[in-house]
């Protein structure tokens, strides 16, 4: 059974850190893209970081660049991303995702809440 599971999410003051973490079971991690994802109340989904397989170079859209980092544990099958700096704009909901061009679909988790305010 293919799951994705988030943790770390919860409330923070702006300026503050937090790290979420994934942790994927059911189906070949290493083969697999891993990334994040948010959505805020009434926007769409967007792409936060993403972490390519094979050792490819992290990207993250414009908004997280410099304050968020991405890694991947390919051993424990774990994806995780360190925000530092928050800013009351990234609160949404947070979540995993993982695809591969053989799967262009792929898995989601369930999310996991971030808010930032003071």
């Amino acid at each position: 059974q293919v799951q994705l599971v988030e943790s770390g999410g919860g409330s923070v003051q702006p300026g503050g850190s937090l790290r979420l973490s994934c942790a994927a079971s059911g189906f070949a991690f290493s083969n697999y893209h891993v990334g994040w994802y948010r959505q805020a109340p009434g926007a769409e989904r967007e792409s936060v970081a993403t972490a390519p397989n094979f050792g490819g170079s992290p990207m993250y859209s414009d908004s997280v660049k410099g304050r968020f980092t991405i890694s991947r544990d390919d051993v424990k099958n774990t994806v995780t991303l360190q925000m530092n700096n928050v800013k009351p704009e990234d609160t949404a909901v947070y979540f995993c995702h993982a695809y591969s061009w053989t799967d262009v679909s792929g898995h989601w988790g369930q999310g996991t809440q971030v808010t930032v305010s003071l």
